[in-house]
Protein backbone atom coordinates (compact mmCIF):
# COMPACT_ATOMS: atom_id res chain seq x y z
CA UNK A 1 0.00 0.00 0.00
CA UNK A 2 1.75 3.15 -1.20
CA UNK A 3 1.99 5.76 1.71
CA UNK A 4 0.33 9.60 1.36
CA UNK A 5 4.04 10.46 1.59
CA UNK A 6 5.14 8.41 -0.96
CA UNK A 7 2.41 9.74 -3.09
CA UNK A 8 3.04 13.33 -2.36
CA UNK A 9 7.59 12.32 -3.17
CA UNK A 10 5.96 10.53 -6.30
CA UNK A 11 4.05 13.66 -7.39
CA UNK A 12 7.03 16.26 -6.95
CA UNK A 13 9.56 13.71 -8.95
CA UNK A 14 6.89 14.46 -11.78
CA UNK A 15 6.57 17.72 -11.76
CA UNK A 16 9.88 18.79 -10.04
CA UNK A 17 7.76 21.55 -7.56
CA UNK A 18 4.56 22.18 -6.56
CA UNK A 19 2.55 23.91 -3.93
CA UNK A 20 0.63 22.18 -1.13
CA UNK A 21 -2.29 23.57 -3.05
CA UNK A 22 -1.73 21.79 -6.03
CA UNK A 23 -0.76 18.67 -4.45
CA UNK A 24 -3.54 18.52 -3.11
CA UNK A 25 -5.52 18.87 -6.21
CA UNK A 26 -3.45 16.33 -7.89
CA UNK A 27 -3.92 13.97 -4.99
CA UNK A 28 -7.14 14.27 -3.92
CA UNK A 29 -6.15 15.35 -0.18
CA UNK A 30 -7.09 17.89 1.96
CA UNK A 31 -4.61 20.87 2.05
CA UNK A 32 -3.76 20.97 6.13
CA UNK A 33 -3.30 16.84 5.40
CA UNK A 34 -0.77 17.72 2.60
CA UNK A 35 0.55 20.53 4.49
CA UNK A 36 1.22 17.79 7.42
CA UNK A 37 2.77 15.83 5.40
CA UNK A 38 5.04 18.23 3.45
CA UNK A 39 6.54 19.40 7.24
CA UNK A 40 7.44 16.09 7.83
CA UNK A 41 8.88 15.12 4.65
CA UNK A 42 10.66 18.80 5.11
CA UNK A 43 11.98 18.12 8.39
CA UNK A 44 13.38 15.05 7.47
CA UNK A 45 15.43 16.23 4.47
CA UNK A 46 13.82 14.41 1.85
CA UNK A 47 11.66 17.94 0.60
CA UNK A 48 13.00 21.36 0.54
CA UNK A 49 10.94 25.11 0.03
CA UNK A 50 11.96 26.17 -3.20
CA UNK A 51 10.15 29.77 -2.96
CA UNK A 52 7.01 31.08 -0.53
CA UNK A 53 4.81 33.52 -2.38
CA UNK A 54 2.30 36.02 -0.85
CA UNK A 55 -0.94 36.41 -2.71
CA UNK A 56 -2.38 40.03 -1.54
CA UNK A 57 -1.92 41.16 2.29
CA UNK A 58 -4.08 38.51 3.52
CA UNK A 59 -3.56 34.54 4.36
CA UNK A 60 -1.78 32.14 4.24
CA UNK A 61 1.89 32.50 2.09
CA UNK A 62 1.73 29.37 -0.58
CA UNK A 63 5.10 27.84 -0.10
CA UNK A 64 6.62 25.75 -3.45
CA UNK A 65 8.46 22.40 -2.35
CA UNK A 66 10.71 20.25 -4.54
CA UNK A 67 12.31 17.26 -3.86
CA UNK A 68 16.16 18.03 -1.80
CA UNK A 69 19.37 17.82 -3.15
CA UNK A 70 19.97 14.70 -0.42
CA UNK A 71 17.03 12.91 -2.03
CA UNK A 72 17.68 13.83 -5.81
CA UNK A 73 21.11 12.19 -5.35
CA UNK A 74 24.06 12.86 -7.46
CA UNK A 75 27.18 10.91 -8.74
CA UNK A 76 30.26 12.59 -6.75
CA UNK A 77 30.91 9.41 -5.40
CA UNK A 78 31.04 7.72 -9.00
CA UNK A 79 33.37 11.06 -9.74
CA UNK A 80 35.62 10.77 -6.64
CA UNK A 81 36.02 7.12 -7.19
CA UNK A 82 37.13 7.55 -10.39
CA UNK A 83 39.34 10.33 -9.43
CA UNK A 84 41.11 8.50 -6.98
CA UNK A 85 41.67 5.50 -8.64
CA UNK A 86 44.14 8.03 -10.32
CA UNK A 87 47.84 9.11 -8.53
CA UNK A 88 46.33 11.79 -6.66
CA UNK A 89 48.50 13.32 -4.51
CA UNK A 90 46.17 13.34 -1.48
CA UNK A 91 48.59 15.66 0.73
CA UNK A 92 48.93 18.23 -2.12
CA UNK A 93 44.85 17.70 -1.87
CA UNK A 94 44.93 18.64 1.60
CA UNK A 95 46.86 21.29 1.09
CA UNK A 96 44.56 23.10 -1.19
CA UNK A 97 41.45 22.75 0.37
CA UNK A 98 43.50 24.25 3.60
CA UNK A 99 44.33 27.03 1.17
CA UNK A 100 41.06 27.71 0.11
CA UNK A 101 39.57 27.68 3.64
CA UNK A 102 41.57 30.00 5.06
CA UNK A 103 42.86 26.98 7.59
CA UNK A 104 46.36 28.19 6.51
CA UNK A 105 46.40 31.73 8.57
CA UNK A 106 45.05 30.68 12.08
CA UNK A 107 47.96 28.64 12.84
CA UNK A 108 49.53 31.67 14.20
CA UNK A 109 47.08 32.04 16.61
CA UNK A 110 47.16 30.98 20.07
CA UNK A 111 46.53 27.19 20.43
CA UNK A 112 43.08 27.49 22.59
CA UNK A 113 42.10 30.63 19.36
CA UNK A 114 43.25 27.66 16.60
CA UNK A 115 41.29 24.78 18.00
CA UNK A 116 38.25 27.03 18.35
CA UNK A 117 39.04 28.56 14.87
CA UNK A 118 39.62 25.14 13.88
CA UNK A 119 36.39 23.51 15.07
CA UNK A 120 34.09 26.60 13.56
CA UNK A 121 35.70 25.80 10.04
CA UNK A 122 35.50 21.73 10.20
CA UNK A 123 31.86 22.39 11.07
CA UNK A 124 31.27 24.83 8.27
CA UNK A 125 33.02 21.78 6.12
CA UNK A 126 29.82 19.11 8.27
CA UNK A 127 32.49 17.94 10.05
CA UNK A 128 30.54 17.59 13.05
CA UNK A 129 33.81 18.43 14.92
CA UNK A 130 34.88 19.31 18.47
CA UNK A 131 37.67 18.86 20.12
CA UNK A 132 38.46 17.97 23.85
CA UNK A 133 41.56 17.09 26.32
CA UNK A 134 43.66 14.15 26.52
CA UNK A 135 46.76 13.05 28.31
CA UNK A 136 49.10 13.35 25.41
CA UNK A 137 47.64 16.98 24.34
CA UNK A 138 44.22 17.94 22.66
CA UNK A 139 42.19 15.21 20.16
CA UNK A 140 39.99 16.29 17.55
CA UNK A 141 36.97 14.58 16.99
CA UNK A 142 35.10 13.95 13.87
CA UNK A 143 31.29 13.00 14.40
CA UNK A 144 30.79 12.60 10.74
CA UNK A 145 33.38 11.60 8.47
CA UNK A 146 31.86 14.00 4.80
CA UNK A 147 33.77 11.34 2.75
CA UNK A 148 31.57 8.46 4.16
CA UNK A 149 30.32 7.49 1.10
CA UNK A 150 33.86 6.01 -0.52
CA UNK A 151 35.85 6.17 2.25
CA UNK A 152 35.90 2.22 2.27
CA UNK A 153 37.29 1.84 -1.01
CA UNK A 154 39.65 5.08 -0.64
CA UNK A 155 40.91 4.88 3.07
CA UNK A 156 43.77 7.30 2.38
CA UNK A 157 41.62 10.26 1.91
CA UNK A 158 42.23 10.35 5.84
CA UNK A 159 45.11 11.83 4.95
CA UNK A 160 43.55 14.91 3.40
CA UNK A 161 41.44 15.13 7.19
CA UNK A 162 45.43 14.87 8.51
CA UNK A 163 46.70 17.58 6.57
CA UNK A 164 44.12 19.98 7.24
CA UNK A 165 44.57 19.56 10.85
CA UNK A 166 48.74 20.05 10.19
CA UNK A 167 48.29 22.76 8.47
CA UNK A 168 45.68 24.56 10.68
CA UNK A 169 47.36 23.64 14.43
CA UNK A 170 51.05 23.97 13.26
CA UNK A 171 51.55 20.40 14.39
CA UNK A 172 51.83 17.40 13.09
CA UNK A 173 48.96 14.74 13.79
CA UNK A 174 48.99 10.97 14.80
CA UNK A 175 45.36 9.38 14.05
CA UNK A 176 44.00 6.36 16.32
CA UNK A 177 42.05 3.99 14.88
CA UNK A 178 38.15 3.55 15.52
CA UNK A 179 39.00 0.71 18.25
CA UNK A 180 41.53 2.62 19.83
CA UNK A 181 39.20 5.35 20.42
CA UNK A 182 36.47 3.82 21.44
CA UNK A 183 33.93 5.92 19.51
CA UNK A 184 32.44 4.41 17.33
CA UNK A 185 30.79 6.08 13.94
CA UNK A 186 33.36 8.81 14.60
CA UNK A 187 36.49 9.60 13.19
CA UNK A 188 39.37 10.55 15.93
CA UNK A 189 42.40 12.07 15.29
CA UNK A 190 45.15 13.57 18.24
CA UNK A 191 48.17 15.25 18.18
CA UNK A 192 50.30 16.30 20.62
CA UNK A 193 51.13 20.19 21.40
CA UNK A 194 54.63 20.81 21.98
Amino acid sequence: MITARQKVLSHLRKTRSASAREIGRALNMSAPNVRHHLGILVADGRLEVVSVHMHGERGRPEKLYSLSQSALGDNLSVLADALLREKVDLRAVGERIAQSQGLAAISNQSMPKRLALLIDKLNEMHYQARWEAGAEGPRIIFGRCPFSKIIEQHPGLCKVDATLLEISLGRPISEFTKSESGLRGSCPFAFRVG
